[in-house]
């Protein structure tokens, strides 16, 4: 095989090895553990982003509403990286980074899905609420 057709070769094992399951239970290898925490961090931000669209659709007759909802959320993710950016920033450089980072990020990121859960739990009439009922 020339070096040509190995090369053509190379992004399916890469992606055979990336798509291979993960024991996150029992990971005991550091990058096994940084894999997890990545993981765990990509749940988290898909269940933001399903919470924050429920609200967005909320708020579809609602434009400046909308629009102030969008600067919060903005204005927290430059909160949440900034804070995880400092929070791991004892590690920089070092092989626990990307795991200290990843929990960093999912943990604030936890915190921000409860309280815009809060949102969608507002009863009607309740004035200090600015997403309707359901």
């Amino acid at each position: 095989m020339s070096p040509r057709q190995l090369l053509a070769l190379t992004p399916l094992l890469f992606t055979t090895l990336t798509h291979a399951a993960v024991d996150c239970a029992n990971a005991s290898d550091q990058a096994t553990m940084n894999q997890c925490a990545g993981q765990d961090y990509k749940a988290a931000d898909k269940e933001l982003n399903a919470v924050y669209q429920q609200i967005t659709e909320r708020l579809k007759d609602n434009p400046d509403g909308k629009k102030l909802l969008v600067s919060a959320q903005r204005a927290w993710i430059g909160f949440r990286d900034a804070e995880c950016k400092f929070s791991s920033s004892g590690v920089t450089g070092g092989s626990v980074y990307p795991l200290i980072y990843s929990n960093c990020m999912t943990a604030v990121t936890k915190v921000r899905v409860e309280a815009l859960k809060q949102y969608l739990k507002c009863e009607e009439g309740d004035m200090s609420c600015p997403v309707p009922g359901a």
